[in-house]
């Protein structure tokens, strides 16, 4: 048997990303291939139903609260696809042969502050493929996995009547401010859009989609905050298009081939991780703004207005594409 430790902390999107490498290492090396996955407990869920992986090792904070669980020797080969401290910690305690995904930090450091794609970045998918390719394994083609636990489907008599039949599912959340459409815009892409649609998002999303609904009515239903993750990725399924920013429903939305259209403010999908092959009809919006991106991860230069500059009546229209 031949066993395999990969290594994502974090974050949901992220972690998502991985499925691929996750795949084809337990799809394409011969023999038995034993998966394990160390990831934070918060995100254990997004990998608790797939089938390529044989158990998911968790920490709060600390690689040292499963020392235990990584036995020097164990594994034949670590496989990070995190490349910080704690991984780091993880390698040296398994004392394994290991692989190493390249973070392109410097290119992404000089493509934020010359907006332009000097040292080239490329998807994360395809650097996490780079990593293990020693091992021989290689892409499939066939996109990113999310499995939705049966305890967690939602059937549309959960519900209210007007979303059991059709709806568009719009993801309004986002990790820094800078991915997140301005509540006012919000209010009017909701406002010009016809078709029953379902906000999704966390808990600290839920005040801003109250504001949307105020507005415009029971056409609107706010589901921020009243439904787990992967109850929330159900409701993906289920939608006939979603619309999401730059966020990790954005990259559940691709991995269940929907039709996606997804909003790029203060980042652009040159810094690598765009929607990775989502589903047919799917779109990239980005702000039209010459100062994006203003930051690698959103949290900067945008307090200005300008990286929101889309147009919401091309997204609206889409709605019927």
């Amino acid at each position: 048997m031949t066993r395999i430790l990969i290594i994502r902390f974090s974050s949901i999107g992220d972690i998502v990303l991985t499925t691929p490498v996750v795949r084809a290492l337990k799809s394409q090396l011969e023999g038995e291939v034993q998966i394990d996955f160390i990831t934070k407990k918060v995100y254990a869920g997004l990998l608790s139903a797939n089938p390529h992986i044989n158990k998911v090792i968790t920490i709060d904070k600390r690689v040292s609260e499963v020392k235990d669980q990584l036995v020097p020797g164990y594994y034949d080969y670590v496989v990070d696809l995190h490349n910080n401290l704690r991984s780091k910690q993880v390698k040296h305690t398994c004392k394994s042969l290991n692989f190493t995904i390249d973070k392109r930090n410097v290119a992404k450091w000089i493509y934020v502050n010359v907006k332009r794609e000097i040292l080239p970045i490329g998807h994360v998918v395809k650097r996490s493929f780079e990593a293990v390719k020693p091992l021989g394994v290689e892409d499939d083609g066939n996109g990113l996995d999310f499995f939705i636990p049966d305890d967690d489907v939602v059937m549309p008599a959960m519900l209210p009547e007007p979303f059991r039949d059709s709806y568009i599912a719009y993801a309004i959340g986002g990790k820094m401010k800078g991915k997140i459409l301005p509540t006012d815009k919000m209010i009017r892409l909701c406002e010009k859009i016809k078709s029953p649609m379902i906000l999704l998002g966390g808990v600290e999303d839920r005040e801003r989609a109250d504001e949307v609904v105020k507005v415009c009515g029971n056409r609107v239903f706010n589901a921020c905050g009243a439904f787990s993750l992967n109850q929330s990725a159900s409701i993906i399924e289920r939608a006939e298009k979603v619309i999401s920013h730059d966020t990790g429903l954005m990259h559940i939305a691709a991995a269940l081939k929907k039709p996606l259209i997804s909003l790029w403010f203060s980042t652009t999908p040159e810094i690598g991780f765009a929607p990775w092959q989502p589903g047919n009809g799917s779109v990239i919006i980005e702000a039209n703004c010459k100062k994006r991106p203003t930051s690698k991860l959103g949290n900067r230069g945008f307090k200005d207005g300008c990286v929101f500059n889309v147009d919401l009546d091309e997204i609206a229209k889409m709605e019927l594409g």
